[in-house]
């Protein structure tokens, strides 16, 4: 049976998501599930194997390195990152997702970008012979592995601290509730917008090293938020767990 893009949207859709997401994928994605989700064989995990074969497509475009190679590796990372977010809402759909499939959609997540950056960057260092393109990629590489090992690490922290003290995330207030209203986070250059940037925009533009360089910056600049936020939090979560000292009870313990 074919349920409706309202309830596609209200039952896949995650409250607050990238701004990348809500705005490029996902009009794309929902309409995509609408079509797919009553076929029985289209699962989360082929469309998590669909997505790293559109994956391998844009690493042997980038490979390549003319312009419109560059072009065509563009489309397909995004259709890539199109079938990637489809995955999660059929599981969620269809109450079809498995522990083995959150597994195998992060992994082949990561091979995909990873050899992404091998053949795009290793792609203009060989038509080109500029070295800064190697760097480039060993830059882009460590940065989205920083990024996504730093997001877990950060998410178990607050789970902790959440789960110790019972303190849930407050209101929002001014800008970051107008965002949530329109299912945006208020982390506004994560690692989905870092890739999308380097491996959409900058082949698109063809101006790969600098587009690479400024989403980099962008990306630093908000994890630097996150980490002083996580900072301030865990200082507050110390001083509220603390024990009292004797000095300053009433003397009847």
């Amino acid at each position: 049976m074919r349920v409706s893009l309202a309830e596609i949207r209200e039952r896949t859709y995650k409250p607050v998501d990238a701004w990348w997401t809500v705005l490029l994928v996902d009009p794309l994605a929902s309409r995509l599930v609408w079509l797919v989700a009553p076929v029985r064989w289209v699962t989360p995990n082929v469309l998590t194997l669909v997505a790293t074969v559109l994956g391998a497509g844009a690493a042997a475009a980038f490979a390549r390195g003319d312009r419109w190679s560059l072009v065509a590796g563009a489309v397909l990372f995004h259709l890539s990152f199109v079938a990637d977010c489809m995955d999660g809402k059929v599981a969620r759909l269809n109450g079809t997702g498995t522990i083995f499939g959150q597994w195998l959609d992060f992994v082949l997540d990561r091979v995909r970008v990873f050899f992404c950056a091998l053949a795009l960057f290793g792609g203009q260092y060989a038509r080109q012979h500029d070295v800064t393109y190697l760097w480039m990629m060993a830059v882009a590489i460590f940065l989205d592995l920083i990024r996504y090992v730093n997001g877990g690490q950060v998410a178990k922290v607050r789970s902790g601290m959440a789960a110790e003290l019972g303190t849930p995330a407050g209101p929002r207030a001014g800008t970051a509730a107008r965002l949530r209203r329109h299912r945006i986070r208020t982390h506004l250059f994560s690692g989905i917008e870092f890739e999308m940037f380097v491996y959409i925009i900058g082949p698109l533009t063809g101006l790969i090293l600098p587009v690479t360089a400024l989403a980099g910056a962008a990306m630093l600049f908000f994890e630097l938020i996150v980490i002083m936020r996580l900072f301030q939090a865990a200082r507050l979560a110390d001083s509220l767990a603390a024990p009292v000292p004797a000095e300053q009870t009433d003397g009847h313990g």
